[in-house]
Order: C-alpha cells, then structure tokens, then sequence
C-alpha cells in the first residue's frame, strides 16, 4: 500500500506536477484524481509551469466530485439507473411534504415546503454518502424519554423512509449521491478485476465509506499512490491517537483508519524548494494539538513566525480596506502573488469593491449567489410589486432598475418614474393597484406621466394573478411581464433579461422549475415572490475570469482554494461562526440521534475548516490572519484556532499587520477646518417681500429655512410611503369643519351629529386615504364631532351665538415698507358683544401660552393684527378678545381647548400689539443686504420642522448639541 504526502510546507499541487514529470516516462500516461474541478484546473497550470511553459500532453484529470462513466470509461456502471434532476427530486419531495396538510409540523405553503424539501434532500445525500440505511435507523434514535415532538419529527421524516424509496423506484432513476456511490463502487471493482498498467494517483484528505475503499485500492494498486494533501508530519503517535472529528487532521485520520494504515505508513515524498520558512507546519501543529497533548505547550522552544501576521481592524469596512491593501501592496513586487481566502461572501464584495479603488478587478472564483445578480434581483423586485398590489416602494425599486425601460428608452422611463415618485407615490401610501396613483397624477396635472402610467398598467396587467394558480403558470406570468417590461425600442426585452452567465444560469432554472412546478398545487397569488426566492436560494453563478481581472490577485473560497498556494495569502473572516461555522446538526435530528444514527457528526465540517486553515496558513510564504473587532455591529469572536494561537505564545502574539493603520490614514484628511456657520447676505431684489404667517414664525426661529426655501427655491418632498400622513388628516379636519360652519342652520338642526360626521366624511373621501387609515380615521372623526358640538355648545352658552361666523378665510395686510403678510383664519367669529374671537384647529401638538407670549409662535397674534386692520373683513374687524386653540385629535382625549392668556399684569391687548410693533420691523430688518438668514439662531426659538439641517450643514459647524436642537 503506496501512502504519501509533501510536507505542508510544500505548494502541493507544483509538488505534485513535479513528481508525477520525475517518475513517470510518458506524462500523458495515467490518470490523477483530485477532489474537485477548481483543483483538477489548477493542476493543468501548474504541470505548464513546472515544464517552464513548454507543452506536453497532461494525463487525465478527473474531479472525484464530478465522477462519471464517460470520465473513467466504466463499462459495468452504464447499466445504472440515471441520476434523478436535484430539481425534480425537491419538486416530488415538496408535494410530499404538503400532500401532510399542515400535519405534524409540514407547511402549508409552497415555498416553506421547497425550502424543508431541499433540507430533506440534503439528510438523504447524507446518508447516501455514509451509507446509512435511513429506514432501519431512524425508528430507534428517539429515546422513550426525550421530548414529544423528536416523535412528530421522526413521522414526517417517514416521507424520506416510507415513501420516497418507492417514488424513486417507480421513476426508474437514483438518488445523485447514491449514484455517484455506486459509480465509485463500481470502479473500485473493475479495478480490482483488471488493475490498469499505468499510474494512478488519488489525492484525498476526507471521504465517505467509498471514496476510503477507492482509495485503499489506489493505494494498492502496482501504480497506484494515494496522496494525502495538508498533512502534518509533526504530530507525534499520540496526538494522532488523541484527535476528534474537529481536528485539522482529523478527515485524514478517518480515511487511514477506512483503509486500514498508520500514520507511520505515510511516506514523506520530496517537493520542490520552497520559500515558506522551516518550521512553519510546527507553529500550526502545536497549535491545533488537540486537549490531551496540550503539554507540548509547556516547551519555550522559539518558533518560526517569520512571513505570520495579524491583522485586527476595528469595523468591517476599515478591514476590507486593509485586506484590499495587502494585497495591493503584494503587486509591488514583480511577479508576486496574492489572494485572500474566505468563507464570508460579504467579506469578499468588501475587498472587491475596496479594489477597484486601486484600479484593481479581482475575479471572485467562489462566485456570487444568483439572486444577487441583475436579472434576478429585476424578477425578484417585479414579484414584490406585484404582490404587494404596487405600493410605492417596491414599485419604484422596480422602475429605477437598470433593467426597467417599459418599451421606451431606459433614461426616458426612469424620467417618468422620478416624476411618478415625486408627485403621486410620496406622502400617504396610495391604495392598491394604479387607481390612486393616477388620480394623484390627474390631480397634479400631468398627462405626460399619465401615459406613462397606462402603459405600465397595460404591461403588468398580465401579472395580476388569480387567487389561485398553478405554480407554473404563476412563473409563467412572471417571466411574460418582466420581458415586457425589459424591452426598448431598439431591443426585445429578452435580449436584455437573458444575456451572460447569469441569465443563462436564471433561464436553466426556470425551464427545469416550469417543467416541475406543473405537477405541484396551486398557491396563492401572494406566495409569488417567496417562492421565487425559495427557487434561487442556494444558487451560485461562476462568471469566466474576466480579461481586465488582474492575473495576480485573486479572491477564493474555501473550496476554491483547496490545494493551491500564492505568495501573499489573507485569511480572512477568522470568526467563529463564519470560518470554523456553526457545527450545527440539521434542523431534523439532535447530536444523540445522528450519532446513534451513524450519520457524520457536526463537528466533520469544523475539522474540514480547519483542515483548510492549517494548509493554507503553512504552504504561503506571506500569511496574513484576518479577523475583525466587530461584525455585523457586534463584538466578534475569534477563531479558536487564533486564541489557541495566542495562547500557544503565551499571550505575545502574532506580529500586528499594518494594514490597519494604512486603512485609518487612507482617508485622513491633511488638516481639519472646521466650517463657520452661514452667514448668506443675498441682495436686497433676491430677498421676498411678501411672507405668510407661517413663514413669518419660521423666519423668527430659523432665517435658514426661508432662505432655502424662498431664495434658493429648495423645498423638502413628502417622505416615500408614508404610513400615517398627519398633514393629510389635518386637511380632512379643516374642510370639514369648514363644510359644516359654512351653512349656519347645521349646528342647530336635530341631526347636527350626523351632518358634522358626514362633512368629516366626505372631505376624507376626496382625499382618498389608504383602506387602513380609512377604517381608523373614522372612528377618529366620529369623537371629534361629539367633542367640537360639546365644545360649541359650551361656548354659545357662555358668550352667545356669534353674529358672524367665517372658517378659511384668507387675508393680506400691507405692511410699511411695501411689505405683505398674508394668512388664513380657521375659524373667525365676531361676537354679540361687538369684539372679536379667533380660532385656530391644531390636530397635532398645539404651542402653550407662554409660548405666544414670548413670540416663538405668533400665528394668532398676527392674525389678531390683521383682524383689527380689517384685513379679514368689514363684519370681522373690531378688537379681537379671544385668541384659542382647538387641539382635536381625536384620540383617548378628542379634543382640548387653550386660550391664549398672557401672564397677568400684560392683557391679551398689549400681546397684540407688541406683535404689530415687531412685524414691519422684522420685514424690514431682512430686507436690508447687511442681514445675514442665520441658521437657528436663537436657542429659545426652536424650529421643530427643521428639515434643511443637511442643506446648512450644521453638523459641520455646530456642537452635538446644537446640532440636534432643530431635530
């Protein structure tokens, strides 16, 4: 039996190609088996470059994971049923799982029972590989003892036991991963019959039951040679004897202990010169040892860590930066190379993005998961507007994808789109469908984006699915709509949808899961977007290395880098939970049961990680150990293979990377100036002339805002789907009472209830608001006609029925200077006694007296001024006596009055004028060039609505807490 390894200081796969040119004649004669294809591509390469360049006819190369008959020429394993599609199998098994009706603990919807469905596949590949018999073990893992619902789980699982056996055979197919055990099977034998006369070489570090008895018949083989990759030939007999599933070495120990040898059998092989330092396998060795060897520890022999470091940024971003400039920082030297390696897909879009920075494209070889691709994030997008009946967001995300043209010229649909947005999709959320939408739009008066919208609607018509339908027809819809909606004047929309590798890999999809969604039950249309999230789960797509990727910077996964080395390697994303990840059992059987069930453990996958770990780390020259303070905006963890690391050096550590101060100075400025406040002067013809009461406030609190706003003209839009708008149930309220005080006879009729209510009514059905603000907003507006007659009632007792009565009157005042005051009176009444009284409804907060008095809300005393100027009107002019807030909401508390009372000595008179005193004064003091429109400027005059806060950039120049009083 032929064992060997390279030394884990060795680049195996150079090491390999090396040997295999040194001991054979012909090289094209043999055959060498590798774990995957990445490895088996990479293996081509590195045969070229240990012939310096020159051609030569390779042997075959076969990846153990992609095996086949046409790749061995098995004769004997043609009459083998064929694989059944992993699609087709997950199809039969959802309708399995819901033909259980909800049953011990099935789902009732599709996508829930695709997603338990692939998890089903998943445990029957398992015990496929492990050669477990599911049926016969399964009934005797639940202890009588353990809890109920281990027995309900193990009733469904009869659909993978009872059930699924008898489907497979009446489809005349296999399971993938028993067919692929009965392939390697079957080459076991026929070589076992008639060993082949040229060499065969196996290399493995782990495998299932029959990929260890290949391998043992490799290893014995007159040509044969297994070839164990990342060995570690510093573990003394012991250690070996001590290790668990989670160990480095721990796969290889099990492959030995499946054919029969002894670490002591492994032969050490020669491998090329190498630039990593002697004695790096021996940190890592001793490093890993596992618990019962740990008083190796207690030997100070100094160990080799030259080319180690440790890089530990703060953030994730202020890593990706880092890594992005380690690697950078590699292709100083000419021919050097360098690659990070990690599990953590976020990590890499991180580093690939910080790259380009650099004008650096690194292809990531572990590919991007194809519903993060643009054709499947346009579908994805086009099923959430569907389903959510076209609500603003969703339907806009859906426009402003690049995809989107509608059968114009993209930049012309997005044109629409942004008015579509700014005109009817801000503010309250419209109702379902586009019936709201265009009565905005025909409010707004814009029949341009109304056409725009008909032909949106026409398009998407097809996608208002029924209730129920065929899943497939669902798809069907989808698919129709979304090329519809791709398409230009210039292309077909499925000339834009389907192009490159991920719409080829979308449309592969989609033609399996149309052929297999036929025979499942129909779903509600709502399910639409869940099962097509459901469908691309777990889907990769591997783009081509592209021709502007830089040929010597690199990003790989785990899987992807197996095998192979570089100059530069940063391990990144050693946290625990991403590299080791969880050891988690599955979501259908406990540790005790799989253990009892003969299934793999958990910890198998931790073992593989730090298998992948050890090799890496040892075989690169330069090795940077990556792991950040804080992930996901928490405190990260490292790996333990890190704090087993820094407990080994008794606390010294690894030398600290750079790279994390090189990313803090990236960005630093040169010096620090710290902006003044504003101080806009705009000439005196820019400056307005003519305020309304509300700007004249705002002008008293903030002189920014009305500068923004009337000078620059920047005006601040509705936020995108508002729940709640409670402008717009203010608007209701005023033109309700509004309705009913303008036909003086209503509050005196028998049915006055009824009419308020009705008047209230009907304003909130002009302004149309969503069905569930409707239903609330109802029961809001009953309470507050109760309140306002109760309120009425008490007021015409006291004070009489008034002689004159006005709501939403609007008025000017001229004032000196050639200055105007405009406003609108909610409610303006003149009173028996000759004196008059102003109401103002608020239902929102109402500002208290003090604050009136003091001028932070002058809204009453200047309509109070504008009364006695007559302003309002002949019948309403006299001196007002009454200044009050109706504060009606609605609510608990449907209303409240407060009266404007200034503290005693002052009278309400005094207030009054004070206010007449400072209007023209405040118009003129703004009207002069030398007056600057100040940012908050005074600190007891608060704007609450503070919304060009950003525009002022006060952040920049005011403290945190000035900078948050307008907040």
């Amino acid at each position: 039996m032929r064992l060997g390894a390279f030394t884990a200081e060795a680049a195996f796969l150079p090491a390999l190609a090396k040997r295999w040119l040194e001991t054979g004649g012909d090289s094209a004669d043999g055959l060498i088996l590798l774990p995957s294809r990445r490895a088996a591509q990479a293996l081509a390469g590195a045969f070229l470059e240990q012939n310096q360049g020159k051609a030569l006819l390779l042997p075959r190369i076969v990846a153990l994971g992609a095996i086949d008959e046409a790749g061995l020429t098995l004769a004997g394993a043609l009459d083998l049923p064929p694989a059944i599609p992993p699609m087709q199998r997950q199809a039969v098994l959802a309708r399995l799982i819901l033909r259980m009706n909800g049953q011990d603990g099935a789902p009732q919807k599709l996508h829930a029972a695709w997603q338990l469905a692939a998890e089903l596949a998943g445990l029957l590949d398992e015990a496929a590989y492990a050669e477990v018999d599911l049926a016969a073990t399964l009934p005797n893992v639940v202890a009588a003892e353990l809890a109920s619902h281990w027995q309900t789980t193990l009733k469904f699982l009869e659909i993978i036991t009872h059930l699924w056996p008898g489907i497979v055979a009446g489809m005349g197919g296999m399971d993938p991963a028993a067919r692929l055990v009965a392939l390697l099977d079957a080459q076991t034998a026929a070589w076992g019959e008639n060993p082949p006369p040229h060499r065969v070489w196996m290399v493995a570090a782990e495998g299932n039951p029959a990929i260890g008895r290949l391998a043992r018949r490799v290893a014995g083989l007159p040509e044969g040679l297994l070839l164990l990759p990342g060995y570690d030939f510093e573990l003394s007999e012991a250690a070996w004897e001590a290790l668990d599933d989670s160990h480095a070495q721990g796969g290889i120990a099990r492959l030995l202990a499946e054919i029969g040898a002894r670490p002591a059998e492994v032969t050490r092989l020669p491998a090329p010169a190498s630039p990593v330092p002697a004695g790096r396998s021996l940190v890592f060795s001793r490093a890993l040892l596992p618990a019962a060897c740990l008083e190796a520890w207690q030997n100070t022999a100094a160990f080799q860590l030259a080319g180690l470091s440790r890089l530990e940024a703060q953030e994730e971003a202020q890593n990706a930066t880092a890594i992005a400039m380690i690697l950078r920082d590699a292709l100083e030297v000419p021919g050097r190379t360098a690659a990070l390696i990690t599990p953590d897909r976020g990590l890499a879009a991180r580093v690939t993005a910080a790259l380009k920075r650099f004008g650096i494209t690194a292809d990531d070889s572990a590919g991007e998961p194809l519903s993060q691709t643009p054709p499947a994030i346009f579908l994805r997008l086009l099923a959430r507007a569907v389903v959510s009946g076209f609500a603003p967001l969703p339907l806009l995300a859906l426009l402003k994808h690049p995809l989107a043209a509608a059968g114009l010229p993209p930049e012309m649909c997005r044109a629409h789109a942004r008015n579509l947005e700014i005109h009817a999709l801000r503010g309250a959320r419209p109702g379902p469908g586009f019936d709201d939408i265009k009565f905005r739009l025909e409010q707004a008066k814009l029949p341009a984006v109304i056409v725009f919208l008909e032909r949106l609607e026409a398009m998407l018509r097809p996608a208002g699915l029924p209730e129920r339908s065929n899943p497939a027809q669902v798809l069907r819809h989808l698919l129709t709509v979304a090329e519809a909606l791709c398409a230009t004047p210039e292309e077909p929309g499925a000339a834009r949808l389907w192009p490159g590798e991920a719409g080829i890999a979308l449309s592969e999809i989609f033609l399996q899961a149309l052929e297999v969604f036929e025979d499942l039950p129909d779903i509600a249309g709502s399910e639409a977007a869940d099962l097509l999230d459901a469908l691309l789960s777990g889907a990769v797509v591997r783009k081509p290395r592209t021709k502007d990727g830089h040929p010597r910077v690199a990003i790989w996964g785990l899987q992807e880098a197996a095998l192979q080395s570089v100059d530069v390697a940063v391990l990144g994303g050693l946290v625990e939970g991403v590299w080791p990840a969880p050891a988690e059992p599955g979501p259908w059987l406990s540790r005790p049961m799989r253990r009892a069930a003969k299934l793999p453990s958990p910890e198998q996958k931790i073992g593989m990680a730090a298998h992948g770990f050890f090799s890496l780390a040892t075989c690169c020259e330069t090795v940077v150990l990556a792991a950040p303070a804080r992930r996901e905006r928490a405190p990260a963890v490292p790996a333990r293979w890190l704090t087993r690391l820094q407990a080994m050096l008794h606390g010294q550590g690894l030398p600290a990377h750079p790279a994390a101060s090189w990313s803090l100075q990236l960005d630093q400025p040169v010096r620090l100036e710290r902006r003044e406040r504003p101080y806009p002067r705009p000439p005196a013809a820019a400056r307005p002339t003519r305020l309304s009461i509300s700007d004249f406030a705002t002008l008293m609190a903030d002189p920014y805002a009305i500068y923004a706003r009337k000078i620059l003209r920047i005006h601040e839009i509705d936020p995108l789907d508002e729940e709640s708008d409670q402008s717009l149930f203010g608007e209701i309220v005023h033109k309700g009472l509004e309705e009913f005080y303008d036909i003086p006879e209503n509050f005196a009729a028998p049915d006055a209830r009824a009419r308020l209510v009705s008047a209230l009514q009907n304003a909130m059905r002009e302004r149309r608001p969503r069905a569930a603000l409707d239903h609330w907003w109802m029961a809001r507006l009953a309470r507050i006609a109760d309140w306002v007659l109760e309120s009425e009632r008490a007021r015409r007792g006291a004070h009489g029925a008034p002689v004159d009565l006005a709501s939403e009157v609007k008025a000017e005042l001229a004032v000196p200077g050639g200055f105007v005051l405009s406003g609108r009176a909610d409610r303006i009444e003149k009173r028996v006694d000759g004196t008059v009284s102003i109401l103002d409804y608020k239902t929102g907060a109402a500002p208290a007296s003090p604050e009136v008095e003091a001028g932070s809300a002058p809204q009453l005393p200047l309509e109070a001024v504008m009364a006695q100027a007559g302003c309002f009107g002949d019948e309403f002019s006299g001196e007002v006596a009454q200044l009050a807030y109706w504060k009606i909401s609605g609510r608990h508390e449907a209303g409240e009055v407060r009266e404007v009372k200034p503290k005693k000595p002052r009278v309400l008179r005094e207030m009054i004028e004070d206010a007449a005193h400072a209007l023209p004064q405040t118009f003129a003091k703004f009207a002069d060039e030398k007056t600057p429109y100040l940012a908050s400027p005074h600190p007891k005059r608060v704007n609450k609505y503070d919304v060009y806060a950003g525009v002022s950039r006060r952040a920049e120049w005011a403290g945190e807490d000035d900078a948050n009083d307008g907040d």
